[in-house]
């Protein structure tokens, strides 16, 4: 009866209380907190119903290579489908009849595991006291020393170690080798991540028991084991792994491509990186349902292949590709990043641009270096820098696709493309101050050599502008400016060093890119490379036309450069009004603070008018051009000019003038890399010298000379006829005229080959008897 009326009491007043406290939150906190508490429940509901779908999601695909022992189970297990690795099987089992302790060792979910049960079980006969194993990472935590050697000694009945303190873990080792003594056993342990964890049990020391692990690359190196390494399975293993699972999957069809023809397959494998967990999940997936092997390789190509800017639905066979990768879920985040950005560099990259690239400080980048390399996912490359492993390329750009939206892609894009567009502007400015490779000190840090650090990352330059080539869409505004910055400071060097063929191809790539359609200007930056590069091989058609459409590309900003150069094509072809025309309006267009541009400018004009026979003009333009390169400190235009003066003066008759010019241009070529341009110097140096005092026979042919040279190493040209020309002159002066005939049959072949009618027709006089010398060249 007082328990009855106890509880009616207690349910009394907590109902008044529950009242009073309902009262209280309606008029105290209000409505937030009854929103508050409705979040909170739906919240609740969602919990649980995504654990009870967990929970039922049971996946019935063969990813696991080897099966698991039951929980506690100390016996070693049998392999469950197994294929391939024969080799490393039977190395495996001859290096267990040799050795007390053996590992297996590669990057994590490569096959170590399966290849070391794989070899236990063939083995099983040698060693009948018992076959033991044990998971030293059950459920996906590592187990510590202590945790092994308790294990072990209830696996054999011996104490487990008190404490984790060295002496303990000591003791406990030291009883577990006194069971094992004299018995034949053999001990696997799988899954070891670090020595730490079997390090109490090394070195081995019972006579007649075997110790073989599983494990990555960090068991290198320990103390009495000896190393065996496996790498990916190769392309027909990988392919075998694809087809035997999809034969253990409920097939939809009956009839269905048989993978080991099927010539997709092995693309398909290449791009899981021939990871064997992948794989197999993928052949099984593929089988269950009924996917065709081409579709499958369409939407693994179409998320690798696609430029990084432009957004790609990630199919699901490579989103499962990405679900099975654990040696990737196996990294820290920041390394998954920073593996995942790195996918973006298609060469190798130094540590700066990296850094960069993941927009991190440059010491915490070589931590995560250290990380990736240490688990197989980067290698070093020469000059300090890395590269993701070619096998695993394709698969770090399917876990950038799955993992990074198209923002975050771009942003790193435009981080890294920023990062070399700087570096490379810097280096190219300043390759006209050190000169040529062959005449500047070579022990320059790589930071301040232009020549080096182009050479070393030529590759990556190239890689990266090549990077929208093929895209759909234009690059993003973010990209796009540092980007075409690039293309201009690569095409620099490219020009600078005479690599004609690179520099042709950046500029036709920079036009089969959809942004050149979108911008003019970008496309008529291209065409006006391309025309000048058609000067330098001596095809002033083909220039002629590639800078016509610059100059209706490019529009008034970029119309003075094209110009320029459409008017010294011209005066190549002989259009000396068209080409006097280009120029003046190149000059018109050019900007008072342009005075480089403006020097240009008059030494094309000056070049024109001479070849018109205007002198008096031509010597205007000349020393205006030479006053102002001079001015701005452009040694190679300064000199350019004063080789043009010398056949000024030597045309007004002014031998004295156009002696010092040419001297004066012969010094200062003695500073600045331009064998081309000082071949020709040489050439207007030697002829005017021969035609003005043939006394100077001897110094003129020296001059000569040394001008062919300097040609030597080029195709051949007009200036190279006319300089065999002059040789056989000087020669003829100096009483041998077996050698002038010489070269004047070689100037022949020459200015025929190239087509120099007045070079030829010259060269055929002499060997006729006629003696006019003729023009020289500009």
């Amino acid at each position: 009866m007082l328990i009855a009326v106890g509880t009616l009491v207690s349910g009394v007043l907590g109902n008044l209380v529950s009242s009073m406290l309902s009262e209280l939150a309606a008029s105290v906190l209000g409505p937030a907190s009854i929103a508050l508490v409705v979040s909170g429940a739906v919240g609740f509901v969602v919990f649980e119903m995504r654990r009870r779908r967990v929970g039922r999601e049971v996946s019935p695909e063969p990813t696991e290579v080897v099966a698991a022992p039951a929980t506690g189970a100390p016996t070693l297990p049998y392999p469950a489908g197994f294929t391939g690795r024969d080799e490393h099987v039977e190395a495996v089992l001859g290096l267990l009849t040799r050795e007390h302790a053996v590992a297996v060792l590669g990057r994590r979910a490569v096959g170590t595991s399966a290849c070391a049960v794989q070899a236990a079980n063939l083995c099983r006969d040698d060693f009948p006291d018992g076959q033991y194993y044990l998971d030293l990472r059950r459920g996906g935590r590592p187990r510590s020393a202590r945790q092994v050697l308790t294990a072990l000694a209830g696996v054999l009945g011996t104490a487990p170690p008190v404490s984790a303190r060295p002496d303990a873990l000591a003791a406990a080792a030291d009883a577990l080798r006194g069971q094992l003594d004299g018995r034949k056993i053999l001990l696997v342990l799988d899954n070891v991540d670090r020595p730490e964890q079997v390090r109490p049990l090394l070195p081995p020391t019972a006579r007649t028991c075997r110790l073989l692990l599983a494990g990555g690359p960090a068991l290198n190196g320990l103390n009495g084991v000896v190393a065996h390494w496996i790498a990916e399975p190769g392309p027909a293993e990988a392919i075998e792994l694809f087809a035997a699972a999809g034969g253990a999957a409920p097939a939809a069809r009956i009839r269905r491509a048989d993978p080991r023809t099927d010539p997709a397959v092995g693309e398909i494998v290449e791009l899981c990186g021939r990871q064997p967990r992948t794989v197999r999940a993928l052949g099984y997936r593929t089988a269950q349902h009924g996917w065709r092997h081409t579709d499958v390789l369409d939407a693994l190509r179409r998320a690798v292949r696609t430029p990084p800017h432009q957004r790609v639905n990630v199919s699901p066979a490579a989103r499962l590709v990405t679900e099975r990768d654990i040696a990737y879920r196996a990294l820290t985040r920041p390394a998954r990043r920073l593996y995942r950005l790195m996918s973006l560099a298609p060469a190798p990259v130094d540590r700066p641009a990296i850094a960069a690239l993941a927009g991190r400080h440059p010491e915490r980048v070589t931590a995560l270096l250290d990380e990736l390399a240490a688990a197989a996912f980067v290698v070093g490359a020469p000059g300090d820098r890395y590269e993701i492993r070619p096998l695993l390329a394709a698969n770090a750009r399917l876990h950038l696709r799955d993992a990074d939206p198209a923002r975050a892609r771009v942003a790193a894009q435009a981080r890294l493309t920023r990062h070399l567009a700087r570096r490379a502007e810097r280096h190219a400015a300043n390759l006209a101050v050190l000169g040529a490779p062959p005449d500047r000190e070579w022990s320059l840090p790589l930071d301040d050599d232009p020549y080096g650090w182009f050479d070393l990352q030529q590759e990556l330059l190239l890689a990266v502008v090549r990077v929208p080539a093929g895209a759909a869409e234009t690059l993003p505004r973010r990209v796009r400016r540092w980007w075409f910055r690039l293309a201009v400071a690569l095409c620099g060097w490219l020009a600078h060093v005479e690599r004609l063929d690179e520099w042709e191809q950046v500029c036709r790539t920079v036009l089969a890119t959809p942004t050149a359609d979108d911008r003019p200007e970008i496309a008529g930056w291209a065409h006006n490379e391309l025309g000048v590069l058609r000067r330098r091989r001596h095809d002033p058609q083909g220039a002629a036309a590639a800078l016509t459409l610059a100059v209706a590309e490019r529009g008034r900003r970029g119309t003075a450069q094209a110009r320029m150069n459409l008017g010294l094509a011209l005066l190549d072809l002989g259009q000396l009004d068209d080409a006097v025309e280009h120029l003046e309006l190149s000059r018109r267009h050019r900007s008072g603070a342009d005075r480089a541009g403006q020097a240009l400018t008059d030494l094309g004009l000056g070049a024109a008018q001479l070849a018109r026979g205007e002198l008096a003009t031509a010597h205007h333009h000349l020393v205006r051009a030479a006053n102002t390169f001079r001015s701005v400190g452009d040694g190679r235009g300064y000199a350019a000019a004063l080789t043009n003066l010398v056949l000024v003066h030597a045309g007004l008759g002014e031998h004295l003038d156009a002696a010092q010019a040419w001297r004066a241009a012969l010094r200062e070529y003695e500073s600045v890399s331009d064998p081309t341009s000082q071949a020709a110097a040489l050439l207007n140096a030697g002829a005017t010298l021969l035609t003005a005092t043939p006394g100077q026979a001897r110094a003129a042919y020296e001059l000569l000379a040394e001008g062919r040279r300097l040609r030597a190493e080029s195709r051949p040209s007009a200036g190279l006829a006319r300089t065999l020309l002059y040789l056989g002159d000087a020669a003829a002066a100096l009483g041998d005229r077996a050698e002038a005939r010489r070269h004047w049959a070689d100037a022949a072949t020459v200015a025929e080959e190239v087509g120099d009618a007045d070079g030829q027709a010259a060269a055929d006089g002499r060997l006729e008897g006629a003696i006019d010398p003729p023009a020289a060249v500009t």
